[in-house]
């Protein structure tokens, strides 16, 4: 009975439901030029949702009486960037959502240069409403298409220490943002030894094309597997264990005060390939993730 009950509550986690939904309060409704956006609560969790009632899935949550808490574990892990660089001075976002990560991101790094890329301006406007988001001073937002903005950016040369990818429509990463010529693109505004953060899907039949396109374009990647899988590399390739776990340690306190942490995220850094390394390279040519990403993972 208890296995039945852990097996439960895990797919619960999994499809990012809350356990009473019948709770469940819509706030806020509306349909951007994008999208439509949901604001619900539940008890002490707030969310924004692409989509009402949805069986899987939440955009951004956070608890009103811990708000410095990151809920998903894919948040949690996103931060393993700082294992790989604890200090970035420039840094850009791409997706915003209710910009969990980058207030975290700027309450940790104060002198850090955060830029954000989110295409819908009414995501930013319900970030700052009902997640409480305010751009610090080194913070700056830009209303673009991601790759648009990493376009321009390649002649400025902005040279950013760290880039997290998190951009997501109601299903899945844009297209036109999975590719070997996106992540080139990527790599064009990143300093020497800069550090690649992509949030994407462990159970996805995008997963071996994915994950051959960013080796293509990385090289070697820690693969941190849950419900989401983070792509973690680093221009000019991994650094030693003893370095990273040195780095974990300096940034050890502000992880645990979000809930997070070296005994959770270390065990997940992993290098080996999971994945067909004969898939195809996703390119702007060939790039079709809405037949790909509607199917499960091949096993």
């Amino acid at each position: 009975m208890r296995a039945f009950a852990v097996f439960f509550a895990f797919i619960l986690g999994l499809a990012g439901l809350p356990a009473n939904a019948q709770e469940q309060q819509l706030l806020h409704q509306e349909r951007s030029l994008y999208r439509n956006i949901f604001v619900t609560q539940t008890g002490d969790e707030r969310c924004m949702l692409f989509r009402y009632p949805r069986p899987f899935g939440r955009e951004s949550c956070k608890l009103l009486h811990d708000p410095d808490k990151l809920i998903f574990d894919y948040t949690q892990m996103m931060l393993s960037g700082l294992y790989l660089n604890p200090n970035p001075q420039r840094i850009l976002v791409t997706g915003e959502g209710g910009a969990t990560i980058i207030t975290a991101l700027q309450e940790m790094l104060p002198n850090a240069q955060i830029d954000v890329v989110e295409i819908d301006g009414a995501v930013d406007r319900v970030a700052r409403q009902y997640f409480d988001f305010k751009p610090g001073p080194k913070t700056r937002v830009t209303i673009e298409d991601g790759r648009v903005f990493v376009k321009r950016a390649i002649a400025q040369k902005p040279n950013y220490d760290m880039v997290l990818l998190d951009a997501f429509d109601a299903d899945y990463i844009p297209e036109h943002m999975l590719t070997r010529e996106f992540l080139n693109e990527v790599k064009a505004i990143m300093a020497p030894n800069g550090v690649i953060v992509a949030n994407t899907f462990s159970n996805s039949a995008l997963y071996d094309y994915e994950s051959v396109t960013y080796k293509e374009a990385f090289g070697t990647y820690f693969n941190l597997k849950l419900a989401n899988r983070i792509i973690l590399g680093r221009l000019g390739g991994l650094p030693p264990l003893p370095e990273i776990q040195a780095n974990a340690m300096k940034v050890e306190a502000a992880l645990t005060k979000r809930g997070t942490g070296s005994e959770f995220i270390l065990p997940l850094l992993d290098t080996t390939p999971d994945w067909n390394q004969m898939a195809r390279i996703l390119t702007d040519q060939y790039s079709p993730s809405n037949l790909l990403n509607a199917l499960p993972r091949a096993k």
